[in-house]
């Protein structure tokens, strides 16, 4: 069976960092369409963050030059770095990777609360 699963989230003060993993089991992730972290804060949309795809990485406006996607060399691991964050960072995150146009997958997400 495959899936993935983030881990890393947790509460870290203003300014701070944090380092989100999403790993797969089951597979690697050598085929992909698009690997991609979203975030949803309490009462908004989900929204997506970060993306590693075909056409190269992209990420959200409010993210660029503070968060970093990447993937380890046994491409069984997905990263997101998160530097300077702020309270406005507060969401669940989680990852998602299209391996195919109909094969998608969710992993379950993590907490990142920025609070002093």
């Amino acid at each position: 069976q495959v899936y993935i699963a983030e881990s890393g989230g947790g509460l870290v003060r203003p300014g701070g960092s944090l380092r989100l993993s999403c790993v797969v089991f089951g597979s690697t992730f050598d085929v992909y369409l698009s690997m991609s972290w979203y975030r949803q804060a309490p009462g908004k949309q989900r929204e997506v963050v970060a993306v590693i795809s075909s056409s190269g990485t992209n990420y959200a406006d409010s993210v660029k030059g503070r968060f970093t996607i990447s993937n380890n060399d046994a491409r069984d691991t997905m990263f997101l770095q998160m530097n300077s964050l702020n309270p406005e960072d507060t969401a669940v995150y989680s990852c998602q990777w299209r391996r195919r146009v109909n094969e998608l997958y969710w992993g379950q997400g993590t907490q990142v609360t920025v609070s002093a």
